[in-house]
């Protein structure tokens, strides 16, 4: 059965390298455990991924580019066992077909495939892990900016006492999960939006609605100088979990 397969599987990558433009410059080496060879899926899935991405992917153990198994970031299950592509080297076609294999067609492509025995492939995505925000502008000029305008409501600086009890300080809102989101875009959560603008991106207040205490209007550079000064503090040690309201 297993000879069967990869003679199947030999024979379209034979037929794929008569496209001499895309052959050997399109291709990465994938190790692959035995089992998922003689369960048919490499030869469900592999042409699939070639036809979308027009890159092919060589089944060896001799100095693979990627490997499915135990190890790397999870793919794909089949009961109880959860099965991971690593990538070994940098290669790009190597990258694009983890790329595939976590995308709609990939994971549509796995859970498809009906092998002849055995159980069915289930569909595993790792949760993408979000990418912190930097924040590029000048920290001291952020504090000025910061203790000109945003003391009106928030403590800004360590030892600072002068703000409403009921707002977080710029210190417990760095323990936030979600710090650097809030303070990217803090000139549009609720509720500055109805006294503060940042020149060239907020609208203009409302005429029918103004302001209810005085305006606040910065420039880009100032906000994120704000936002670098933000960046640079330490979070508060709040002895519990902040809660994100």
């Amino acid at each position: 059965m297993r000879r069967a397969l990869l003679f199947i599987i030999s024979i379209w990558f034979a037929l794929g390298t008569s496209a001499s433009a895309q052959s050997d410059d399109r291709a990465f080496r994938l190790a692959v455990p035995d089992e998922l060879v003689d369960s048919g899926l490499m030869a469900h899935v592999l042409p699939r991924f070639s036809l979308k991405t027009s890159r092919r992917a060589d089944i060896t153990p001799e100095a693979p580019d990627a490997m499915l198994g135990p190890e790397g970031i999870p793919v794909f299950a089949r009961g109880d066992v959860a099965y991971a592509l690593a990538l070994v080297t940098e290669d790009a076609d190597a990258r694009a077909f983890l790329d595939w294999l976590q995308s709609t067609a990939g994971q549509s492509a796995v859970t498809g495939f009906v092998p002849s025995s055995g159980a069915a492939f289930t569909a595993i995505v790792a949760a993408p892990v979000a990418e912190p925000i930097m924040f590029e502008g000048d920290i001291a000029k952020g504090l000025a900016v910061a203790e000109v305008h945003c003391t009106r409501c928030h403590t800004v600086a360590p030892g600072d006492r002068s703000n409403i009890a009921s707002t977080p300080s710029f210190m417990a809102l760095r323990a936030l999960p979600d710090w650097d989101q809030r303070f990217a875009a803090f000139f549009a959560l609720n509720p500055h939006p109805a006294f503060l603008r940042v020149e060239g991106l907020s609208p203009p207040f409302d005429p029918s609605r103004p302001p209810s205490m005085i305006p606040i209007v910065i420039s880009e550079a100032e906000m994120e100088d704000v936002q670098a000064y933000a960046a640079s503090l330490a979070p508060a040690e709040l002895g519990k979990d902040v809660e994100a309201r």
